[in-house]
């Protein structure tokens, strides 16, 4: 918790504001019970009413001024909370961006939301009560007691008596709460996991019926989480009530032997009366105190939670020195082994190969062969652990990843497009593009035909995730966004396969007429997609099975000629060789 509070430079002198303004909020606090005990000695006991409305009118005065102490306070102290999420929200989400996929790996997208948007409002609600109370809670508490004490010393007793048994209760409250907030936390994080999986498998959940498996396990975290809230709500819900037994006890402590006293005149009844309230107010900033406590050990549990996120180090970051160069397109992986992060084995072993401009290589293989995982590697989303990945003659960790990244048109296995117009979605690959660079990368993706029949052509909306239009449409669109970025480089990660024959035709001889200058890369299932290129590279396994056309990996490639076969006739391999 305390490392966050860095994030409350920008509102010093706000701070020194609400502090002055707290200050006044208690000395008015503090001094209404003397005023009181006053009116009563001085202007009851004498009947003298000038007195009593003298004394009355500045009563009405000092209540009001720390009613607006108070009020204002808290104005600012909301200001400067909420002002202090908001940059923790921003730090949370502009440091996400500089994760890896590795990142993303190890903390869930489920929790770095909920990081992002509960923890954060766990702290907002902690840091107001922070700054309302914190300075209040004890002056009111230590200047309470002296003034108290000055009233009457006979009378403190009662407070040596109830304090300890008061501070007591809240310690025992504290160290059960703490690892419940905690617990909750991690619970909530859970409820989030299966709330975005079900939201994003919608589809398969129906179409294999298991609408009442998922009840039953969102049930089953919900569950989770409610008892857990039930635990700590009842933990806080029996701090007050004993608190205002222990205020109400002590009242009455001080009025019974308060009024001997009197009786035995060893006490004015106004300082009597001054006393009690003293007592009470005492006894309230104990409660504010120890509300703030059990705050905050929920806000500490999520203060730890944003600071892993924001002590985490990206594991690919930029070199100091941003190397350039004066090549363009050509990309060569030397030797290359890739491996997750806790797998058995690699991903990819010992991968070499070039890909230079005007040429078409095509990167086929069987399901887990490490396709994808290879084509990853080039925009550096993931570094690899030996072996050296040029772009341009230059190694891609000697590059700003902004550098290399504005070199490459990258259209991922699973298109994603983002609630917007057609427009805003072709637009995010070159935020400058015009209207006809737009309509002109549509055309070459065979997206042109499709967008001219909507009713707002490329103004016409995309719903959140795409869902308004089909896979094949989807996949277009990624196609066209990475065109109107006019790369150096196009990564094209199995992007054609929910494309009909006939469009996928069209879209390869469209291809080959806008990136004839460029390195083109292809990732496919279909041998059909691949057959032209102008260099075929099969993987197995993680390792390169065979590189070459397809007519010499006919002659040369086991694997290779084991997917041609299975994909196309006899007589269709006869005529393509």
């Amino acid at each position: 918790m305390i490392k966050l509070l860095r994030y409350l430079n920008p509102y010093r002198w706000l701070l020194v504001l609400i502090l002055v303004l707290a200050v006044g909020q208690s000395a008015a606090n503090l001094y209404l019970p003397n005023l009181m005990a006053n009116i009563v000695d001085k202007g009851i006991a004498t009947f003298d009413t000038n007195y009593i409305w003298g004394t009355g009118i500045i009563m009405v005065f000092v209540a009001i001024t720390g009613t607006v102490c108070a009020v204002i306070g808290i104005f600012f102290s909301s200001q400067v909370a909420t002002g202090m999420c908001k940059t923790i929200r921003s730090r949370i989400f502009n440091k996400v961006q500089l994760f890896s996929l590795h990142e993303f790996d190890t903390v869930s997208t489920a929790s770095l939301i909920t990081r992002t948007t509960n923890d954060t409002a766990q702290i907002q609600q902690v840091m107001v009560m922070i700054l309302n109370m914190l300075i209040t809670a004890p002056i009111t508490l230590i200047v309470g007691i002296v003034l108290a004490i000055n009233q009457d010393a006979g009378l403190s007793w009662v407070l040596v008596a109830i304090i300890p048994v008061l501070v007591s209760v809240i310690l025992f409250l504290l160290f059960r709460a703490i690892p419940l907030f905690s617990l909750m936390q991690v619970k909530l994080d859970k409820l989030n996991l299966i709330l975005d999986e079900n939201l994003n498998g919608v589809r398969v959940i129906r179409a294999f019926n298991r609408i009442k498996h998922e009840e039953e396990r969102f049930d089953t975290a919900n569950h989770d989480v409610t008892n857990i809230a039930i635990k700590v709500n009842q933990l806080m819900s029996s701090l007050f009530p004993t608190m205002m037994l222990m205020i109400n006890l002590s009242s009455v402590g001080i009025i019974w032997f308060g009024s001997k006293r009197v009786a035995a005149e060893n006490l004015d009844i106004g300082a009597m009366f001054a006393f009690l309230q003293y007592a009470v107010q005492i006894l309230f900033s104990l409660l504010m105190v120890a509300l703030m406590f059990v705050m905050i050990p929920r806000a500490e549990a999520s203060a730890v939670r944003i600071n892993q996120v924001l002590e985490m180090e990206p594991e690919i970051s930029d070199p100091k020195e941003n190397k350039t160069a004066g090549k363009k397109g050509y990309v060569e992986f030397k030797d290359v082994t890739f491996s997750y992060q806790g797998a058995e084995k690699p991903a990819l072993s010992d991968i070499t190969f070039s890909a230079t401009p005007g040429k078409i290589t095509a990167i086929i293989g069987g399901t887990g062969s490490g396709k994808s995982t290879l084509v990853n590697l080039i925009p550096r989303f993931y570094d690899i652990q030996k072996g050296k990945l040029l772009v341009d003659g230059v190694e891609t960790r000697e590059m700003s990843q902004e550098y290399l990244r504005s070199k490459i048109g990258f259209v991922p296995q699973r298109a994603i497009l983002f609630s917007g117009t057609i427009n805003d979605n072709i637009r995010y690959g070159k935020e400058d593009a015009t209207e006809k660079e737009i309509r002109h990368a549509a055309d070459v993706a065979q997206a042109g035909e499709f967008i001219s029949k909507m009713p707002e052509g490329f103004n016409s909306p995309i719903a959140q995730g795409g869902t308004n239009v089909s896979g094949g449409q989807m996949q277009r669109l990624s196609i066209a966004r990475a065109l109107v970025r006019k790369p150096e480089i196009y990564v094209f990660d199995d992007t054609f396969s929910a494309l009909d024959f006939k469009t996928d035709a069209k879209l390869r001889a469209a291809l080959r007429g806008e990136t004839k200058d460029c390195t083109v890369i292809i990732v496919a299932q279909r041998v059909s997609t691949v057959i032209d290129a102008d260099q075929i590279i099969v993987l197995d396994e993680g390792r390169i099975a065979g590189i070459g056309t397809h007519k010499e990996l006919m002659k040369t490639c086991e694997v290779y000629k084991g997917i041609v076969s299975s994909q196309l006739s006899a007589t269709e391999i006869k005529e393509e060789t």
